[in-house]
């Protein structure tokens, strides 16, 4: 996958975060906005943009530096 495409699908994704507190979006509405569910969260909506030929294996997020959440499925 061209990492442009690939960029682009994490910034749609990720800018919903922007400038607004975490529950405001839907899903941390039901979910802890802790690093795992947001981790979660960004794997499955990335999961959905993805070709079908491609594997996503885990989405990592990072709140500081060495402190961080992975999620896999």
């Amino acid at each position: 996958m061209d990492f442009s495409q690939l960029k682009t699908a994490v910034e749609t994704i990720t800018s919903e975060f922007n400038n607004i507190s975490m529950d405001r979006v839907d899903y941390f509405q039901r979910n802890n906005p802790s690093a795992e569910n947001v981790a979660k969260y960004i794997y499955e909506k990335l999961e959905l943009k993805l070709p079908k030929e491609l594997e996503l294996r885990s989405i990592k997020v990072e709140e500081e530096q060495g402190c961080w959440a992975e999620y896999t499925k």
